[in-house]
């Protein structure tokens, strides 16, 4: 059994933050640098695009492995890199397209990636448990899980616990990304995608 923490206790921890800046501070916050955080959305809203975007702010602290499950080193998944440019990340982001007994081998070695991107949930092939197991085995990792969706819920009622275990949600629609978790910046936890299409999709205020 763990020792209770007393209010000063709790007071007095420190966590490690990642420190965003710009357009991602203003939407996030700062979060911690483990957990889990989700992404959810539906096709052809920018779900393939932020996730890119996200990856090059955090990899300005952290190391990230990106496990391109759904579409692995397709010709799309090279488009989407070039877009968002991410050979700007150079070796602090590298990809892979591995089952998710391979990955656990790879993440077991020193000096493994700090932040771990999965895209997509589903084709994990995992179990809540089978989440749960890898959480408290990485404990100081970040899981972030990219899901597809059916209307605005993950597919598959494993997905729906994970997004509700996660401590930043993330919802994508019309080229926007919003805060749904514990994170939420001072715009209100907005981050805006693809300009020219959000425009389309939501118009003027």
């Amino acid at each position: 059994m763990n020792k209770a923490l007393s209010s000063s206790d709790l007071l007095a921890k420190k966590y490690e933050l990642f420190d965003f800046t710009g357009e991602f501070l203003e939407a996030f916050s700062k979060p911690e640098t483990s957990g889990t955080w989700f992404i959810y959305g539906n096709s052809t809203n920018g779900k393939t695009s932020f996730p890119l975007q996200l990856i090059k702010e955090i990899a300005n602290h952290k190391r990230v492995l990106y496990n391109s499950l759904e579409e692995g080193a397709a010709h799309t998944m090279q488009e989407a890199w070039i877009t968002n440019k991410m050979q700007d990340c150079k070796k602090k982001v590298q990809v892979i397209c591995e089952s998710m007994e391979e990955l656990d081998a790879r993440l077991e070695k020193r000096q493994s990636a700090d932040v771990v991107v999965i895209d997509t949930w589903q084709y994990t092939m995992m179990t809540f448990n089978d989440y749960l197991k890898l959480k408290k085995k990485y404990p100081k990792k970040l899981f972030i899980y990219n899901s597809q969706c059916e209307g605005k819920n993950p597919i598959g009622k494993a997905a729906l616990r994970v997004m509700y275990d996660a401590s930043l949600k993330i919802w994508v629609e019309g080229f926007k990304a919003f805060s749904k978790g514990r994170y939420i910046g001072r715009n209100g936890g907005e981050y805006v995608i693809w300009e020219e299409g959000a425009l389309k999709y939501w118009g003027t205020d």
